[in-house]
């Protein structure tokens, strides 16, 4: 079960910590952290979780990772991995391991890196953050994902600067991309309006009209039919004279003669 406060006191840890080790910055480095931090806080939104830290509250953006290899620990664990991203690679050092080991075992008499209940996340992942901080030395970001049976898990993520120097922060930007993302929001790319088109359409043709039905076939007596079938075709006649031994149909335009029932003439 989820101990209130060991994920409060694996996030002071790493905050705290990363900053008190950090050099004293000079006032150019200062105004680039600014401007770094603006452009993470437009960038990435935070989510914000619960007070005991087991379910998120307000969503904040999707991160989607990019890089195999991101260590994570149980949220019931009091410190947090920190994985480091250099010369392209995710990896957590043997020094952060062993600080991390050091830290543990004062915070959680008895565990170690190897011992607690971890997870490492993969390209393709996704995950929340919850706070992200720019210091001299570095980016550092902390993550929380969704349930994996149940266990929850929270990490840190270093992006360190060469000698203690703040890059422009455009280009740390393009080094965090490297590793993270922000997915985009599927509502905003709904409401968006669509991009102007920048060619005329062309004038959609009228369907071609139907064929023409073909014309009725048109209708015939044959001498030897009964009168049941001229009836069927024709229709009841006009007039009908009977002379005893043959009968005789009148139409509008034309008689039939009947003899034992059969057409013998049609004029």
């Amino acid at each position: 079960m989820f101990k209130y406060g060991s994920f409060a006191i694996g996030l002071c840890f790493l905050l705290t910590s990363a900053f008190s080790q950090s050099p004293a910055a000079n006032p150019q480095s200062g105004d680039q952290k600014a401007l770094l931090q603006e452009k993470l806080n437009s960038q990435f939104k935070l989510t914000k979780t619960t007070d005991d830290k087991t379910d998120v509250v307000t969503a904040g953006s999707v991160l989607v990772l990019h890089k195999d290899g991101l260590l994570m620990f149980s949220i019931d664990t009091k410190i947090p991995p920190t994985s480091t991203y250099k010369d392209g690679k995710l990896g957590m050092g043997f020094g952060a391991t062993l600080a991390t080991d050091m830290a543990l075992g004062q915070a959680q008499p008895g565990a170690t890196v190897s011992s607690v209940p971890q997870r490492k996340f993969v390209a393709g992942e996704k995950f929340w953050m919850v706070a992200s901080a720019v210091k001299d030395d570095g980016v550092i970001f902390v993550f929380y994902s969704d349930p994996y049976q149940d266990v929850r898990y929270y990490g840190q993520l270093k992006i360190p600067f060469q000698k203690h120097t703040v890059p422009p922060a455009d280009d740390v930007m393009k080094t965090i991309a490297e590793v993270i993302t922000a997915q985009p929001d599927d509502n905003a790319a709904q409401n968006s309006p669509p991009p102007p088109d920048t060619q005329a359409m062309k004038p959609i043709p009228p369907p071609p009209p139907p064929p023409d039905a073909p014309p009725p076939q048109p209708k015939t007596i044959s001498v030897g039919q009964t009168r049941d079938q001229v009836v069927a075709i024709f229709g009841q006649p006009q007039k009908v004279v009977n002379l005893k031994t043959k009968e005789i149909d009148y139409y509008p335009d034309m008689k039939v003669t009947f003899i034992g029932g059969k057409v013998t003439d049609v004029q």
